[in-house]
């Protein structure tokens, strides 16, 4: 295992940086966060640009390393985020580029990379979110089209999506892991319904679907019938792997705000709170080394992370939200300001451990497959 940076991967770094440094200066300011259209437009407006600088392709026709040094670089500079555009370019994007067939790939891939499409994620139900095989939104092969009946819940981005990634079983006999098929749905099929849902940090990011006999085209279908949750493994392989990599660079720069704050208001003179951070610093740190190992042991595999991620996914989890308790110790009652960024982080922090796979479940893919345990009955 090799963590250290070729010289060409440098180089690539420095090119980036320089980039980064004339073009940000002269973006616009972000639209307001309720104000979805303009935020689509603001965050395709920002991947376009990236794919015309010829850095598009860094999501998956790179290496591993350099789709790090990308995120690293990006999230340091302060540059805009994937926004409404994450799932297609953290989630369906490398899935498709992974799984998909010839004719999928060069559908798809081009409009996520330009920015010109949007994808949401239709895989959680209100029964099926942790536990999420047990979904029941059915699929029913008519033709050349499936005919899709249910619901979806905390649908990201639902409201602009073109795309969505959706999860349904397409066999109810079969075992439930082995019942599931990934689709493409087209968001703008007759009978599909979104209704945006409001956070606890009041934003609406996320949406219920309900599905009314949606056609959904077989040319949609990534990977074979009944083969969705090995396919769907692979999205939360992409998920759980480098996808928050940036957001472990914006958390150490968040710590030396936090770092800095202390020292000014004198609570930096509290050993205790001297001691959290200096944890902190160490915590992120080490999880900052354990992407890179991610990273480093999924190159010579291809693109697609390992059971790795899951490591690093329950730990992120927790030092995110202690972070930010962190940051409200430091405040004081200033913390119960809504509008200072790090309470509404604060608030946001608390899904982290139920998003993407929730901890306990990370516990259970740690123990079986890391580990070698026996599953808990």
């Amino acid at each position: 295992m090799d963590l250290a940076y070729t010289d060409a991967e440098e180089e690539y770094r420095s090119r980036l940086r320089d980039w980064l440094a004339v073009v940000l200066p002269e973006l616009p300011p972000q639209p307001p966060p309720d104000d979805w259209p303009a935020r689509r437009a603001y965050d395709t407006a920002w991947q376009r640009a990236l794919y015309d600088a010829g850095y598009g392709e860094v999501h998956w026709d790179a290496s591993p390393t350099l789709r790090l040094i990308f995120l690293e670089e990006t999230e340091r500079a302060g540059a805009p985020y994937a926004g409404a555009n994450f799932v297609g370019l953290l989630h369906a994007g490398p899935t498709i580029a992974a799984e998909g067939t010839p004719q999928q790939r060069e559908r798809w891939l081009g409009p996520i990379l330009r920015g010109d499409e949007i994808w949401c994620q239709g895989f959680s139900e209100p029964d099926a979110g942790s536990d999420l095989a047990s979904l029941r939104t059915k699929a029913v092969r008519d033709g050349d089209a499936y005919v899709v009946t249910g619901s979806k819940i905390w649908t990201s981005h639902a409201e602009v999506a073109d795309w969505c990634e959706l999860l349904v079983r397409t066999d109810p006999a079969a075992p439930r892991h082995r019942g599931i098929t990934w689709l493409a749905m087209p968001m703008d099929a007759p009978g599909i319904t979104v209704r945006p849902l409001r956070t606890l940090a009041g934003s609406a990011e996320f949406a219920e679907m309900f599905l009314d006999e949606v056609r959904v085209p077989v040319a949609g279908r990534v990977g074979e019938e009944n083969d969705g949750w090995r396919v769907t493994m692979v999205t939360l392989s992409f998920e759980r792997g480098t996808a928050f990599a940036g957001e472990v660079v914006a958390c150490r720069r968040t710590l030396a705000e936090v770092a800095a704050e202390a020292r000014a208001n004198g609570s930096w003179d509290d050993p205790a709170v001297r001691r959290r951070l200096g944890r902190l610093h160490a915590e992120f740190a080490a999880l900052w080394r354990l992407i890179q190992w991610n990273v480093s042991a999924a190159a010579p595999n291809g693109s697609v992370p390992g059971t790795g991620g899951s490591v690093f996914k329950l730990r992120y989890s927790h030092a995110r939200q202690e972070l930010y308790d962190a940051a409200a110790e430091v405040l004081g009652p200033d913390a119960l300001d809504l509008s200072r960024p790090w309470t509404l982080q604060r608030l946001s922090s608390l899904s982290y451990t139920i998003a993407a796979g929730t901890s306990q479940i990370q516990r259970n893919i740690v123990a079986e497959r890391i580990l070698g345990l026996p599953k808990g009955r």
